[in-house]
């Protein structure tokens, strides 16, 4: 085979290769699913009722309400701030950066300097946490700082009722006395 041969083979490949990436990008920009919120809201609060007796207050500067889809959820993409309410009205707090609810779990997705500030004084701080809302019930597998009135202690992954009582976690270490 000849240079001129060759020369022509590698030009012709070339354009092959630039018209199949330019298809291929066409193809990706017409498959794009676009999620577009059905409403929006600026300075969000939303009231968690149960039986006439307020449960939670959700507070957000931002929220994108995605319920047009087929797995529904609500988006917070600038933080959220929850207040909860126990049955002897004892307020525990949940704070995050970023969360993500799925309406058919009513599980809430909370990333990014979540903290959880209990009424009896404790405070547990993470990257990652979970609220499941109808159990009442936080979970995590993320490394987490829990700070009691007896000490500071750390734990990797967590289960825990929302108000920092029934403790469940694994690999504790601190300095302390640590008592539920």
């Amino acid at each position: 085979m000849n240079s001129k041969t060759t020369y022509y083979i590698f030009l012709l490949f070339g354009f092959l290769f630039i018209s199949c990436d330019r298809d291929f990008k066409e193809i990706q920009r017409v498959s794009k699913v676009e999620f577009v919120p059905t409403s929006e809201a600026e300075n969000f609060v939303m009231r968690y009722t149960d039986s006439a007796r307020i449960k939670s207050i959700l507070k957000s500067p931002l929220m994108y309400d995605y319920s047009n889809l087929e797995y529904a959820f609500t988006e917070f993409p600038k933080g959220v701030h929850v207040t909860m309410f126990d049955e002897n009205a004892k307020q525990s707090y949940i704070e995050a950066d970023y969360a993500i609810n799925f309406a058919k779990s009513e599980v809430i997705d909370l990333q990014g300097n979540v903290k959880i500030t209990s009424h009896n004084g404790r405070i547990l701080e993470t990257d990652q946490m979970y609220y499941d809302r109808q159990r009442e019930w936080i979970f995590t597998e993320h490394d987490c700082k829990l700070t009691d009135p007896n000490g500071v202690y750390f734990v990797k992954g967590f289960d825990a009722k929302s108000d920092l009582t029934q403790l469940e976690g694994r690999n504790f270490s601190g300095s302390g006395n640590f008592s539920e």
